[in-house]
């Protein structure tokens, strides 16, 4: 299992933030490991609603993964769970208003989850602490990504 967190202060209100995270249709704009995402079910940008993102792999081809949307209290706290992909991942944005802007903290966890073809290469590799390891620094570097958040809406005009 691997978890991490990451936070930073953007210079918009709360809820402007809090609207842009819970549409997950904007993961392709400011991270960089999703190529696209579409609304599976539910409604869009609400609690309940499952997306569809393709995520860049190793080998460039993209990988799908379902994310569903598991709590969401409007300007301060959004939290889902992926319930299809690759590596099994919760986690949450949670905002808290400041002077001057919106802290943003991303906390993420995840684990790998099942065999890889005939062999039980993630049980294997477990032991050696390889895919910790390489599943950690995976983490820790999608929540490094709400640099490119603050980025992003930080240059769109104040609404």
């Amino acid at each position: 299992m691997a978890f991490a967190e990451h936070e930073v202060l953007i210079s918009r209100d709360a809820m402007a933030v809090y609207l842009y995270l819970l549409d997950a249709t904007n993961l392709p704009l400011w991270c960089d490991s999703v190529r696209s995402v579409t609304l599976l079910q539910g409604a869009s940008a609400a609690k309940g609603a499952v997306y569809r993102k393709m995520v860049a792999g190793r080998s460039g081809l993209s990988i799908p993964a379902e994310l569903e949307i598991t709590k969401a209290r409007p300007g301060a706290e959004i939290e889902f769970h992926v319930i299809s992909g690759p590596a099994h991942r919760s986690g949450g944005y949670y905002l808290s208003t400041e002077s001057g802007g919106t802290r943003v903290r991303f906390a993420l966890e995840a684990r790998a989850e099942g065999p890889v073809g005939f062999l039980n290469l993630p049980g294997f590799l477990n032991r050696l602490g390889f895919l910790n390891r390489m599943l950690q620094r995976n983490v820790r570097s999608e929540v490094a990504q709400l640099e490119r958040l603050k980025g992003v809406l930080e240059l769109q005009p104040a609404i």
